[in-house]
């Protein structure tokens, strides 16, 4: 059986101690016992040899009970995982002769890694060789610990930081949406008057940059919003265009061409037009993130409707690198990235492909070296529905100008101007039509008079539409049966629970007026 304590020359040293042999022994015994890990070794370049070291020691690095202690080497430099911080564990022992609590990440014996507390004193010897003596702890559960711990600050964090930007993106939405909204409506009033062409181009032109500005707000609330997936018929075509618009800026720089090979005709599919602008937004940054360590690269986009799997395929396409063959099998797998550490997570392709398998599709990768990288997305064609369901509006809604046959309406909106153009379209369809500027006004109103529509905003002073709706719900029971909420706000996770309780639609700001004529229409009916 092989020794585990010093040998012969190392007792006879600590037998000739004042101390006198029974402590002598009662120190050996000492050494054997404790569970910690000791060693004595000396370190001359890469070259190390053990003097000493006790059966923890082995133990923690994962050596038979039987091994010489000669051969345990944990400061081999084989066994160092980290070299540069083995190195400065070194030079610190050289200049100041001892290091306390030292941090280290070695291999033990089957070559796993482990992170060791190391407690060491250290003397020079003759040329370049350093005696070390050592108190070595495992400290890899409490390391995984830490690290865990450190993980769920970092995730809250995150948390915090998304909660603050749909914070302020809430504000931003509403104070754009709502001017946004007030031209919207204009425009579309002028552009039923009879007017010259330049006129009507500069409506057309004030009409068409409006939509896109909305466009804008709506996909950043879009981004921004914790709402639960919402699947309907989506334009794969129309979403992939609205995604990309919102890279074209960083493309340019980056010196990226885009070609677009879209195919005409596509079937709508049934998704979340949110998550799937989501899929590709992470598809389309990967993808830029290569191609931006060459300086240059081009994306190819593609769809097309394949027959035989009745299907809509979408295909992204770059002319980088190529994805590694070792793991381009695991490429979807969580935490696996081909980015560099601090610049991914490895969680976009994992949670790409949860999202595609959830409305039944499926998303695929094929690669090879230095011919670039395709991910190919497959829909199931939805055709279930009738053949005028992506009808948006009825034809009737624009042409009649009576369609309202004098109901009475509530308008509550804190904002004037949105107010007025509203309130005029709506006596111009031929509601009667009365106006609060918030929800205790609107009280007063309903307790007043009887109304046959009330269209609220959300977000007031003084009083809110849901604090409106709560407050007269009491004297007015059917109150949610004639009410339409407007609102210019990203929909938060409570206001859209608020909705689904009373059940009242929504317009979101900026809305057509052609839209909140067919929702008056509606919910009149």
């Amino acid at each position: 059986m092989s020794r585990t304590r010093s040998p012969k020359s190392v007792r006879k040293s600590a037998q000739k101690s004042a101390h006198g042999p029974s402590a002598t022994a009662s120190f050996t015994r000492l050494f054997e016992v404790l569970p910690q890990g000791f060693y004595s070794g000396t370190i001359t370049g890469n070259t190390t040899k053990t003097l000493a070291t006790n059966p923890h020691l082995k133990l923690m690095f994962g050596y038979p009970t039987q091994t010489s202690y000669t051969k345990v080497k944990p400061f081999d430099a084989g066994r160092v995982v980290d070299t540069e911080a083995f190195e400065t564990f070194l030079e610190r022992l050289k200049r100041d002769g001892a290091v306390i609590n030292y941090l280290l990440s070695l291999r033990r014996a089957d070559r796993t890694p482990m992170w060791v507390e190391v407690t060491a004193h250290a003397e020079p010897k003759q040329g370049k060789t350093l005696l070390i003596h050592a108190h070595m702890r495992d400290v890899s559960d409490k390391k995984k610990s830490d690290e865990q711990e450190r993980e769920r600050s970092q995730q809250v964090h995150k948390e915090e930081i998304k909660a603050y930007a749909r914070r302020v993106m809430s504000g931003v939405a509403h104070e754009v949406n709502n001017p946004l909204a007030t031209i919207l409506t204009w425009s579309e009033r002028l552009a039923e008057q009879s007017v010259d062409d330049v006129v009507q181009r500069g409506l057309d032109t004030i009409h068409s940059e409006s939509e896109r500005a909305a466009e804008i707000i709506r996909k950043l609330s879009n981004f921004s919003d914790n709402r639960q997936a919402t699947q309907a018929m989506v334009n794969v075509n129309q979403v992939i265009r609205e995604t990309m618009s919102l890279r074209t800026y960083q493309q340019r720089v980056s010196n990226i061409k885009v070609t677009y090979a879209l195919a005409s005709g596509l079937p709508q599919v049934w998704f979340d037009a949110g998550q799937l602008k989501q899929v590709l937004l992470n598809l389309v940054i990967n993808a830029e993130h290569v191609l931006e360590e060459r300086g240059r690269g081009e994306l190819v986009i593609r769809t097309l409707y394949n027959t035989a799997e009745k299907c809509v395929v979408l295909e992204l396409s770059d002319d980088g690198p190529g994805v590694p063959d070792e793991i381009q099998a695991s490429i979807f797998d969580a935490f696996v990235t081909t980015k560099d550490v601090g610049k991914g997570t490895g969680l976009g392709l994992t949670m790409a492909q949860a999202i595609m398998q959830d409305h039944g599709g499926r998303i695929a990768l094929t690669s090879a070296p230095n011919e670039g990288a395709t991910f190919r997305l497959e829909f199931p064609e939805f055709s279930r529905l009738p053949v005028n369901a992506h009808q948006t509006e009825t034809p009737s809604t624009k042409r009649e100008t009576n369609i309202g046959g004098g109901a009475a309406v509530l308008l509550v909106e804190d904002d004037p101007a949105l107010a007025t153009v509203v309130a005029e379209a709506l006596t111009e369809k031929g509601y009667r039509v009365d106006r609060a500027g918030d929800g205790e006004e609107a009280l007063t109103c309903i307790a007043e008079r009887t109304y046959d529509l009330v269209i609220c905003d959300l977000k007031m002073p003084r009083l809110d539409g849901a604090a409106f709706f709560r407050a007269a719900a009491t004297t007015t029971p059917n109150l949610k049966n004639r009410l339409v909420f407007t609102t210019g706000d990203v929909v938060g996770e409570n206001t859209e629970q608020f909705l689904n309780e009373v059940g009242c639609p929504c317009l979101r700001k900026p809305f057509r007026l052609t839209e909140l004529f067919k929702v008056a229409q509606e919910v009149l009916s």
